[in-house]
C-alpha cells in the first residue's frame, strides 16, 4: 500500500500542537507544534521530503529501531502514514531526489531502502560495523547511494547490485557526513575532514584537520549565496562550539569558531559545556540552526557572526533538526542522549518528542553587517 494515500499504518492523527495545554511548561516551552505518535526511544534524525513532491512529509530515525513518517498536512495535522524496522537503532536517513524512495542507515550494520509507492523495505547495503550516515547521491551522469560506517569506510551503491561500486578506506571511523552535490564532505574520529568531489565519479578532494579541539559530532555544508553551490561547512563538536569553515578561504580569517549550547554554572566562574547535537542550514536565507544537549535551539547569521535567536530551556536535550524545501518548518526533536550517562535517564519524564515551528521570519539574515 502506498503512503502516499489511504489510512495512517501506525497512531491516529491529531491537530498540531493541540496537547500543549496539558503538557508540563518546559517540554514545549516555545509552543511550537507537536508531532503525533512520536518514536518510543531517542530521536537521531530527522529529514523533511524534497520540494518534487507535491505534499510535505517527515522522516525520522530513532534508537527504538524503526523509521516513522508523517504527512505534514497545510490545515494544521500531521497525520502518520507508516513505519518500517530494522534490527538496530536507526542512525541516518536521507530521501531520493524525486521523493519516492528513503534511505536508511542502522547500527545493525544495513542500509535500507523504503520503496513509499509499495511500502517495500529492502536492504541495499551492508558494512562490517554498523553505518552511521547515508546520503543520496543525483549527478549528471549517475544516481547513488553513499554510506560511512564505524568500520572504517566510505561506500558508494547502486541500489540495484549488492556489491558497492566503489569503497575507500578511511583513516578512521565516520561520525558525521553531509552531501550537495558536487560535494560532499565526511568528519571522522580523531577530528579528521575529507572532501569529495562528486562530477563524474566520487573522489577525494582535500583533506583538512577540523579547527575544533575535541570530537565531532555534526557537520552541514553550505552554499555560496551568488552561485548557489557548495562552498563550505559547518561542523558541531562535544565541546559546546562550532566552526565555519571555507573549502577555498579567500582569506584565513573566514574560518572561525564561535561558542554556543553553553551556560554559566551555579557559580557563576565556570560554564556549563554541552555538546552540539545538530546543524542545519536554512534554504532559502543561508542563516543556520544549532541544537544541543544543553535542551536549546540557536538560530546564527554566520556572515554577521550573529546569534539572531536562542530557545528558551526544554525538560531535556534536542538531539537533530531539519528544515523543509521552503524554509518555513523547522523540525526539532527532544531526546535524551545519554550525555549524562544512565544516572541522567528518567523513562517517567524523558519521552521523545518532535515539534515543528513556523520559521522563516525568524531567519532572515541579520541587518547588522
Amino acid at each position: 500500500m502506498s503512503i502516499f494515500g489511504g489510512t495512517s499504518s501506525f497512531g491516529t492523527p491529531t491537530v498540531f500542537g493541540q496537547s500543549t495545554a496539558q503538557t508540563p511548561k518546559n517540554l514545549n516551552p516555545m509552543k511550537d507544534f507537536e508531532v503525533t505518535s512520536p518514536p518510543d526511544d531517542s530521536v537521531s534524525c530527522l529529514k523533511f521530503s524534497p520540494g518534487t513532491l507535491p505534499s510535505t512529509f517527515l522522516i525520522a530515525g530513532s534508537w527504538d529501531n524503526n523509521v516513522r513518517c508523517w504527512e505534514i498536512q497545510q490545515n494544521g495535522q500531521t497525520v502518520p502514514k507508516a513505519q518500517q524496522s530494522h534490527t538496530g537503532p536507526v542512525l541516518g536517513v536521507d530521501w531520493s531526489d524525486d521523493g519516492t524512495k528513503v534511505f536508511t542507515a542502522s547500527c545493525d550494520k544495513t542500509a535500507k531502502m523504503w520503496d513509499l509507492s509499495s511500502n517495500q523495505f529492502m536492504q541495499v547495503a551492508v558494512h562490517d560495523a554498523p553505518i552511521k550516515t547515508v546520503h543520496w547521491i543525483k549527478a549528471q551522469n549517475y544516481s547513488c547511494l553513499m554510506t560511512g560506517s564505524w568500520d572504517k569506510t566510505l561506500k558508494f551503491w547502486d541500489t540495484r547490485s549488492p556489491n558497492p561500486i566503489l569503497s575507500i578506506q578511511l583513516p578512521e571511523k565516520v561520525y558525521c557526513a553531509d552531501v550537495k552535490y558536487p560535494m560532499a564532505v565526511v568528519g571522522t574520529s580523531n577530528r579528521g575532514i575529507i572532501i569529495y568531489q562528486l562530477e563524474n565519479q566520487p573522489r577525494e578532494f582535500k583533506r583538512v584537520e577540523s579547527q575544533l579541539k575535541y570530537q565531532s559530532r555534526c557537520i552541514s555544508i553550505f552554499m555560496d549565496k551568488k552561485t548557489n553551490t557548495p562552498t563550505g561547512f559547518a561542523l558541531g563538536s562535544i565541546e559546546g562550539r562550532a566552526g565555519i569553515q571555507y573549502v577555498n578561504p579567500t582569506n584565513p580569517k573566514d574560518n572561525f569558531t564561535f561558542k554556543c549550547h553553553r551556560s554559566n554554572g551555579a557559580s557563576g566562574s565556570m560554564q556549563d559545556i554541552y555538546a552540539v547535537n545538530d546543524i542545519a542550514f536554512h534554504p532559502v536565507h543561508g542563516t543556520l540552526a544549532t541544537v544541543g544537549s544543553d535542551g536549546r535551539f540557536s538560530f546564527w547569521d554566520k556572515d554577521a557572526r550573529t546569534k539572531l535567536k536562542s530557545s528558551e530551556l526544554f525538560d531535556q536535550p534536542i538531539t537533530c533538526c531539519n528544515f523543509n524545501a521552503q524554509g518555513n518548518i523547522f523540525a526539532y526533536a527532544t531526546s535524551y542522549d545519554w550525555s549524562k550517562g544512565h544516572e541522567g535517564y528518567d523513562p517517567q519524564k524523558m519521552k521523545p518528542h518532535i515539534f515543528l515551528r513556523s520559521c522563516f521570519e525568524e531567519f532572515k539574515p541579520s541587518t547588522k553587517r
